[in-house]
């Protein structure tokens, strides 16, 4: 992972104890985590990082987009390390929460021309695709 550091300056990120904590939690993990769980796996391992710290350490790994973000079926925030470098979307299963990574070429063209012919410019977008996996889908007919 790479991490500004910085003596405290705006718009920097300090590499902290609780930062490294949160990124060795995620880095260990291969399906997406709320704040709350991602809390209680901290705990688990003797970090002592606060739930406060979990969310700000969380939104600001967002925002420099070394996390997925989604949102689960009762609008809880879930998030999971970014296995892209690139934009990307998701394929979501709505029953176990499995994603798969996907690179939508269309979608990205489509987006493109569709602000554009609304006059609109700087535009960003997220696709997120919902269903059941091959498994989840297997144990439903299975009964």
């Amino acid at each position: 992972m790479s991490v500004r550091t910085s003596g405290g300056s705006a718009g920097e990120v300090r590499n902290t104890r609780q930062r490294r904590a949160v990124a060795r939690a995620l880095a260990s993990l291969e399906d997406f985590i709320s704040t709350q769980d991602l809390h209680a796996l901290l705990r688990e391992r003797g970090d002592s990082v606060s739930l406060a710290t979990t969310y700000r350490i969380l939104q600001s790994m967002s925002e420099l987009g070394e996390l997925d973000v989604l949102r689960s079926d009762d609008g809880e925030a879930i998030y999971r390390r970014c296995a892209a470098e690139h934009h990307h979307h998701h394929l979501v299963c709505r029953r176990c929460g499995a994603a798969v990574e996907l690179e939508a070429p269309a979608v990205e063209e489509w987006a493109g021309r569709t602000a554009a012919a609304h006059g609109f410019t700087e535009v960003d977008h997220t696709v997120e695709i919902t269903g059941l996996c091959a498994a989840c889908a297997a144990r439903r007919a299975d009964g």
